[in-house]
Protein backbone atom coordinates (compact mmCIF):
# COMPACT_ATOMS: atom_id res chain seq x y z
CA UNK A 1 0.00 0.00 0.00
CA UNK A 2 2.98 2.55 0.80
CA UNK A 3 4.77 1.65 -2.69
CA UNK A 4 1.33 2.63 -4.30
CA UNK A 5 0.76 5.66 -2.75
CA UNK A 6 4.14 6.56 -3.30
CA UNK A 7 3.77 5.97 -6.98
CA UNK A 8 0.51 8.24 -6.75
CA UNK A 9 2.59 11.01 -5.15
CA UNK A 10 5.11 10.69 -7.91
CA UNK A 11 2.67 10.88 -10.83
CA UNK A 12 0.97 14.18 -9.37
CA UNK A 13 4.26 15.71 -9.14
CA UNK A 14 5.05 14.82 -12.59
CA UNK A 15 1.54 16.25 -13.70
CA UNK A 16 2.39 19.34 -12.02
CA UNK A 17 5.63 19.61 -13.07
CA UNK A 18 4.42 19.26 -17.30
CA UNK A 19 1.25 21.36 -16.29
CA UNK A 20 3.87 24.29 -15.58
CA UNK A 21 6.00 23.04 -18.54
CA UNK A 22 2.77 23.97 -20.27
CA UNK A 23 1.92 27.57 -18.86
CA UNK A 24 5.54 28.42 -19.29
CA UNK A 25 4.75 31.84 -21.51
CA UNK A 26 2.77 33.03 -18.44
CA UNK A 27 5.73 32.27 -15.82
CA UNK A 28 7.59 34.30 -18.02
CA UNK A 29 5.66 37.07 -18.93
CA UNK A 30 4.26 37.33 -15.57
CA UNK A 31 8.13 37.55 -14.45
CA UNK A 32 8.43 40.02 -17.15
CA UNK A 33 5.53 42.38 -15.98
CA UNK A 34 6.80 41.86 -11.97
CA UNK A 35 10.38 42.71 -13.15
CA UNK A 36 9.51 46.02 -15.20
CA UNK A 37 7.08 46.96 -12.45
CA UNK A 38 9.88 46.63 -9.64
CA UNK A 39 12.37 48.28 -12.03
CA UNK A 40 10.39 51.32 -13.19
CA UNK A 41 9.78 52.22 -9.30
CA UNK A 42 13.26 51.77 -7.91
CA UNK A 43 14.04 54.19 -11.02
CA UNK A 44 11.03 56.60 -10.84
CA UNK A 45 9.48 56.31 -7.42
CA UNK A 46 11.91 55.55 -4.83
CA UNK A 47 14.62 58.51 -3.54
CA UNK A 48 17.59 57.04 -3.99
CA UNK A 49 19.34 57.68 -0.95
CA UNK A 50 23.20 57.94 -0.26
CA UNK A 51 25.62 56.39 2.95
CA UNK A 52 28.23 57.60 4.68
CA UNK A 53 30.68 56.62 7.11
CA UNK A 54 33.33 57.87 9.69
CA UNK A 55 35.24 56.32 12.27
CA UNK A 56 36.42 56.47 15.75
CA UNK A 57 39.24 54.49 17.99
CA UNK A 58 38.28 53.93 21.22
CA UNK A 59 41.53 53.39 22.90
CA UNK A 60 42.56 57.39 23.60
CA UNK A 61 46.36 58.50 23.49
CA UNK A 62 46.37 57.94 27.36
CA UNK A 63 45.42 54.72 27.18
CA UNK A 64 48.38 52.19 26.71
CA UNK A 65 47.76 49.48 24.25
CA UNK A 66 50.49 47.44 26.17
CA UNK A 67 47.79 46.94 29.05
CA UNK A 68 45.44 43.73 28.61
CA UNK A 69 43.23 45.52 31.07
CA UNK A 70 43.47 48.91 28.90
CA UNK A 71 42.07 47.36 25.73
CA UNK A 72 39.33 45.12 27.86
CA UNK A 73 37.78 48.32 28.94
CA UNK A 74 38.20 49.73 25.96
CA UNK A 75 36.18 46.93 24.19
CA UNK A 76 33.40 47.28 27.23
CA UNK A 77 33.22 50.97 26.95
CA UNK A 78 32.57 50.79 23.56
CA UNK A 79 28.75 50.34 24.42
CA UNK A 80 29.15 53.03 26.76
CA UNK A 81 30.20 55.23 24.12
CA UNK A 82 27.49 53.72 21.07
CA UNK A 83 24.53 55.73 23.38
CA UNK A 84 26.64 58.63 24.10
CA UNK A 85 27.07 59.22 20.36
CA UNK A 86 23.09 59.21 20.07
CA UNK A 87 22.58 60.89 23.59
CA UNK A 88 20.18 64.36 22.42
CA UNK A 89 22.89 66.91 23.62
CA UNK A 90 24.97 65.59 20.63
CA UNK A 91 22.36 64.95 18.19
CA UNK A 92 20.78 69.13 19.26
CA UNK A 93 24.21 70.19 18.78
CA UNK A 94 24.54 68.59 15.09
CA UNK A 95 21.49 69.85 14.07
CA UNK A 96 22.29 73.37 15.61
CA UNK A 97 26.22 73.22 13.52
CA UNK A 98 24.74 71.91 10.75
CA UNK A 99 21.39 74.13 10.51
CA UNK A 100 19.71 71.28 9.73
CA UNK A 101 15.52 71.37 9.28
CA UNK A 102 14.95 67.81 11.24
CA UNK A 103 13.98 67.14 14.74
CA UNK A 104 16.10 64.70 17.07
CA UNK A 105 14.24 62.24 15.86
CA UNK A 106 14.38 61.96 12.35
CA UNK A 107 18.23 62.39 12.37
CA UNK A 108 18.74 59.78 14.86
CA UNK A 109 16.64 57.59 12.68
CA UNK A 110 19.16 58.50 9.92
CA UNK A 111 22.20 57.22 11.82
CA UNK A 112 23.62 54.01 12.66
CA UNK A 113 26.07 52.83 15.11
CA UNK A 114 28.20 49.96 14.53
CA UNK A 115 31.12 48.12 15.90
CA UNK A 116 32.99 45.78 13.90
CA UNK A 117 33.34 42.43 16.02
CA UNK A 118 36.68 41.94 18.16
CA UNK A 119 37.51 45.93 17.43
CA UNK A 120 37.22 48.95 19.54
CA UNK A 121 36.46 50.77 16.78
CA UNK A 122 33.17 52.96 16.47
CA UNK A 123 31.37 53.43 13.03
CA UNK A 124 29.09 56.41 12.33
CA UNK A 125 26.45 55.85 9.33
CA UNK A 126 24.35 58.50 7.81
CA UNK A 127 22.00 57.88 5.16
CA UNK A 128 20.14 60.66 3.22
CA UNK A 129 19.11 61.22 -0.23
CA UNK A 130 21.99 64.22 -0.20
CA UNK A 131 25.50 62.68 -0.88
CA UNK A 132 27.00 66.33 0.63
CA UNK A 133 24.57 65.90 3.59
CA UNK A 134 25.60 62.71 4.29
CA UNK A 135 28.84 63.22 4.44
CA UNK A 136 28.49 66.62 6.57
CA UNK A 137 26.58 64.63 9.19
CA UNK A 138 28.73 61.93 10.19
CA UNK A 139 31.89 64.06 10.08
CA UNK A 140 30.21 66.68 12.52
CA UNK A 141 28.63 63.48 14.81
CA UNK A 142 32.38 62.71 15.01
CA UNK A 143 33.54 65.66 15.95
CA UNK A 144 30.81 66.99 18.70
CA UNK A 145 30.62 63.22 19.81
CA UNK A 146 34.11 63.39 20.54
CA UNK A 147 33.61 66.60 22.92
CA UNK A 148 31.28 64.73 24.52
CA UNK A 149 32.74 61.52 25.17
CA UNK A 150 35.78 63.44 26.21
CA UNK A 151 33.65 65.65 28.83
CA UNK A 152 31.50 62.60 30.18
CA UNK A 153 34.18 60.22 30.81
CA UNK A 154 37.09 62.77 31.90
CA UNK A 155 39.41 61.72 29.11
CA UNK A 156 40.91 62.86 26.33
CA UNK A 157 39.26 62.51 22.93
CA UNK A 158 39.31 59.58 20.44
CA UNK A 159 40.90 59.57 17.58
CA UNK A 160 38.97 59.91 14.27
CA UNK A 161 40.27 56.72 12.41
CA UNK A 162 38.83 58.04 8.60
CA UNK A 163 36.23 60.74 8.02
CA UNK A 164 33.61 60.60 5.82
CA UNK A 165 33.12 59.72 2.13
CA UNK A 166 30.97 61.29 -0.39
CA UNK A 167 29.87 58.20 -2.49
CA UNK A 168 28.79 59.22 -5.93
CA UNK A 169 27.18 55.86 -6.15
CA UNK A 170 23.58 55.66 -3.89
CA UNK A 171 23.49 52.69 -1.60
CA UNK A 172 19.37 52.14 -1.75
CA UNK A 173 17.31 51.14 -4.05
CA UNK A 174 19.36 48.40 -5.13
CA UNK A 175 17.48 47.99 -8.74
CA UNK A 176 19.41 45.18 -10.20
CA UNK A 177 18.25 42.94 -6.70
CA UNK A 178 14.61 44.12 -6.52
CA UNK A 179 13.99 43.71 -10.24
CA UNK A 180 15.46 39.67 -9.69
CA UNK A 181 13.51 39.54 -6.76
CA UNK A 182 9.89 41.04 -8.11
CA UNK A 183 10.74 38.29 -11.07
CA UNK A 184 10.86 35.75 -8.74
CA UNK A 185 7.80 36.39 -7.13
CA UNK A 186 6.03 36.86 -10.40
CA UNK A 187 6.98 33.28 -11.50
CA UNK A 188 6.27 31.61 -8.12
CA UNK A 189 2.79 33.73 -7.60
CA UNK A 190 1.57 32.62 -11.12
CA UNK A 191 2.74 29.17 -10.32
CA UNK A 192 0.58 28.95 -7.25
CA UNK A 193 -2.23 29.99 -8.92
CA UNK A 194 -1.95 27.50 -12.07
CA UNK A 195 -1.84 24.97 -9.99
CA UNK A 196 -4.56 25.67 -7.46
CA UNK A 197 -6.45 26.41 -10.41
CA UNK A 198 -5.96 23.14 -11.83
CA UNK A 199 -6.45 20.94 -8.87
CA UNK A 200 -10.12 23.54 -8.20
CA UNK A 201 -10.87 21.99 -11.31
CA UNK A 202 -12.92 18.77 -11.32
CA UNK A 203 -14.33 18.47 -14.76
CA UNK A 204 -13.81 15.47 -16.66
CA UNK A 205 -11.63 15.69 -19.21
CA UNK A 206 -10.06 11.54 -19.71
CA UNK A 207 -11.35 8.19 -19.07
CA UNK A 208 -8.88 8.41 -15.96
CA UNK A 209 -11.45 11.37 -14.58
CA UNK A 210 -14.18 9.08 -15.25
CA UNK A 211 -12.16 6.36 -12.52
CA UNK A 212 -10.96 9.10 -10.53
CA UNK A 213 -14.44 11.11 -9.38
CA UNK A 214 -17.35 9.04 -10.49
CA UNK A 215 -15.80 5.41 -9.54
CA UNK A 216 -16.83 4.20 -13.41
CA UNK A 217 -15.30 1.99 -15.56
CA UNK A 218 -15.13 3.11 -19.25
CA UNK A 219 -15.84 0.70 -21.48
CA UNK A 220 -14.64 2.38 -24.79
CA UNK A 221 -13.46 5.52 -26.38
CA UNK A 222 -15.11 7.56 -29.29
CA UNK A 223 -12.78 9.51 -32.00
CA UNK A 224 -13.46 12.44 -33.46
CA UNK A 225 -11.77 12.38 -36.29
CA UNK A 226 -10.41 16.04 -37.18
CA UNK A 227 -11.11 15.84 -40.74
CA UNK A 228 -15.09 15.16 -40.23
CA UNK A 229 -14.79 18.72 -37.61
CA UNK A 230 -13.28 20.07 -40.63
CA UNK A 231 -15.52 19.11 -43.18
CA UNK A 232 -18.50 20.10 -41.37
CA UNK A 233 -17.43 23.57 -40.29
CA UNK A 234 -16.66 24.03 -44.56
CA UNK A 235 -20.18 22.98 -44.75
CA UNK A 236 -21.40 25.26 -42.66
CA UNK A 237 -19.51 28.05 -44.51
CA UNK A 238 -20.66 27.12 -47.84
CA UNK A 239 -24.01 27.41 -46.69
CA UNK A 240 -23.42 30.81 -45.36
CA UNK A 241 -22.39 32.22 -48.30
CA UNK A 242 -25.42 30.60 -50.54
CA UNK A 243 -28.02 32.31 -48.03
CA UNK A 244 -26.05 35.66 -48.00
CA UNK A 245 -26.15 35.30 -52.37
CA UNK A 246 -29.55 34.82 -52.11
CA UNK A 247 -29.98 38.08 -50.00
CA UNK A 248 -28.42 40.00 -52.64
CA UNK A 249 -30.47 38.59 -55.23
CA UNK A 250 -33.28 39.49 -53.69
Amino acid sequence: MEKNFNDEIEIDLLELLYLLKTRLWILLLTAIIFASGAGLVSSFLITPMYQSTTKLYILTKSTSITSLADIQLGTQLTQDYMVLIKSRPVVTKVIENLGLDMSYGELVDIITISNPSNTRILEIHAEYSDAFVAKQIVDEFAKVSRSQIAKIMDTSEPTVVEEGFQSPYPSSPNIKKNIMIAGLVGIVLSAGIIIVMHLMDDTIKTSEDVDKYLGLTTLGLIPVEQSLTKGTDKNKKQRQKKALARKGMR
